[in-house]
C-alpha cells in the first residue's frame, strides 16, 4: 500500500472545509466527525490510484460525499435516535432567522437536489466541478440545480419568505 506523503497537508488544507461539508450535507457534527475520518482512511487507501494533482480538491470532496451517502444508508443511523442531552452545547440557533429556515429547506430537499446545492452554494464548485465530482453529465447537474433552486424558492415563499 503506497503511503499517501501529503496526509498532514491534505488535513491542513480541506479539513475544516470537509467538516463543515459534511455537517451540513448529514445534519450532524459527530456523524460529519466521523464521515471527515473515513474520507481521510479512503483518501489514505487509494492515494495510489490519484493521478491528477490538478484535480485534487475535487477528488477529495468526491470522495467525502461517496462517504457521507453511505453514511445516510447506514442502517444503524436510519434506525438509533440520540437520547442524551449535551447541556454543555450552546443554545440552538433561533428557529425563526431566516439562515436556520433556508438550511432547513435544503436539508429537506432528496439527497440528489440537496447534494448539488451544497456543493454549489456552500463549497463553491462550479457546474462543471460538480459534474465532476459526481460523475454525472453537466446537464444533469445544471438540470438539478435549476430544479432545486425552485423548489426552495417555493418552500420559502410558502414559509412566508419573499423572494430576495
Amino acid at each position: 500500500m503506497a503511503e499517501c506523503p501529503d496526509m498532514e497537508r491534505l488535513v491542513a488544507q480541506y479539513g475544516s472545509m470537509l467538516l463543515r461539508m459534511c455537517c451540513a450535507y448529514l445534519g450532524d457534527v459527530h456523524s460529519a466527525d466521523d464521515a471527515v475520518q473515513d474520507t481521510y482512511i479512503k483518501i489514505y487507501r487509494s492515494w495510489r490510484s490519484f493521478d491528477s494533482p490538478a484535480a485534487e480538491k475535487a477528488w477529495v470532496v468526491r470522495i467525502a460525499v461517496n462517504v457521507c451517502k453511505d453514511h445516510l444508508r447506514n442502517a444503524w443511523r436510519r434506525k438509533v435516535t440520540l437520547v442524551e442531552e449535551y447541556p454543555e452545547l450552546p443554545a440552538p440557533p433561533d428557529p425563526t432567522s431566516e439562515d436556520t429556515v433556508l438550511l432547513e429547506e435544503i436539508m429537506a430537499l432528496k439527497p440528489k437536489y440537496r447534494q448539488v446545492i451544497l456543493l454549489h452554494y456552500y463549497q463553491q464548485f462550479s457546474v462543471n466541478e460538480i459534474a465532476r465530482i459526481l460523475s454525472a453529465p453537466q446537464s444533469t447537474v445544471s438540470v438539478r440545480l435549476r430544479r432545486a433552486r425552485a423548489m426552495l424558492a417555493q418552500r420559502l415563499e410558502a414559509r412566508g419568505y419573499a423572494d430576495q
